[in-house]
């Protein structure tokens, strides 16, 4: 009498044992993905998402422990592990190099094709004592805005690449800014980045570059986006010290910005716990979830004080703020 109410209830077993099995595995091949640093085709925008699969990787987790299926539950818990392990040091602050230096306080702003309210820049620079302003997209209308709102008379010395378009870039300075240069990306669309020297008094010279690599917005920029980070100038652990600041078009969850880093620079907001902010996202009204592209990167002699990240009105992504602490001159 049992058998016809005995088959349903079997085949529903299944096909929960089967959705278990799909949810746990998927989540693990994701960990190994971003562990093994895969980045061919789409899979470089989604590896940007990683800290939301984090998050969601326990309900795999707990559904397999609900319906008692251990198999799935020892591959979600494993996927769960690795990923958290690789997401959650950026909330937690890491140690710092002992400096008794000058302090340098540096922001980063992409300018989304020179649209970004200027008046709002002027501001953020003003109420946070910004010492360099790093800018991408800067566009000689944004210059122009820039200075009618007063940028100069915070920061009076300058290098600029102003540019139509997105392919421009800028730094202004509280300090003399010496051995000025351009950097141009041979990827996407050719984005400059400024780069010079700063002396902060009673510190030593900081060379500090705008940086702003292709986008992999298409698969078929991927290359582009490799190599042009690939190019960015490494760290000089026995040479002089450097700053990296600008849209990387990349997060700590893309391979090719690990290995910059790993030549021994330090991410500003995940030296100080602040590197799941987003940078880049729904700002301008588009449907996607904040991930975070826009960096400072220290050196890492260089001690982080603090890190945050500023709204900035007309723009797409938002302003990184760092307050770095220079080691003594001496």
């Amino acid at each position: 009498m049992d058998a016809p109410a005995a088959t349903p209830r079997r085949r529903q077993r299944r096909v929960t044992t089967v959705l278990t099995w799909t949810a746990a595995s998927a989540t693990l091949v994701w960990a190994v993905i971003r562990l093994t640093g895969i980045d061919a085709g789409p899979l470089v925008q989604l590896l940007a998402f990683t800290p939301y699969v984090a998050a969601v990787s326990l309900l795999p987790l707990l559904a397999a422990l609900a319906l008692r299926r251990r198999g799935p539950a020892g591959v979600a818990l494993l996927a769960s592990l690795l990923l958290i392990a690789t997401v959650a040091p950026r909330a937690l602050p890491a140690g710092q190099p002992a400096t008794d230096g000058p302090t340098l306080t540096v922001l980063t702003a992409n300018l989304c094709l020179g649209e970004a309210d200027p008046a709002a820049l002027v501001t953020l620079v003003r109420d946070n004592n910004v010492d360099v302003l790093a800018l991408q997209e800067f566009t000689p209308d944004a210059q122009a805005g820039l200075e009618r709102a007063g940028l100069t008379g915070q920061l009076p010395y300058l290098h600029t690449i102003a540019e139509v378009g997105s392919t421009g870039s800028a730094l202004y300075s509280r300090y003399p800014l010496d051995d000025t240069g351009l950097r141009r990306n041979a990827g996407g669309f050719g984005f400059a980045q400024a780069y010079a020297t700063v002396t902060v008094p009673g510190g030593p010279s900081v060379l500090v570059e705008s940086v702003h690599p292709a986008a992999p917005w298409a698969p078929r920029e991927n290359g582009a986006w490799r190599d042009d980070l690939a190019a960015q100038p490494p760290a000089t652990p026995q040479g002089p010290l450097r700053v990296l600041a600008g849209d990387f078009n990349a997060t700590l969850d893309h391979a090719p910005l690990r290995r910059l880093i790993a030549t021994g620079y330090a991410d500003a907001a995940a030296a100080t716990g602040r590197g799941l902010t987003g940078t880049w996202g729904p700002y301008d009204g588009d449907p996607i979830p904040p991930v975070t592209i826009d960096h400072v990167l220290a050196d890492r002699r260089i001690a982080v004080r603090s890190a945050s990240v500023h709204p900035l009105p007309g723009g797409d992504h938002r302003a990184v703020l760092a307050v770095l602490r220079l080691p003594s001159a001496g």
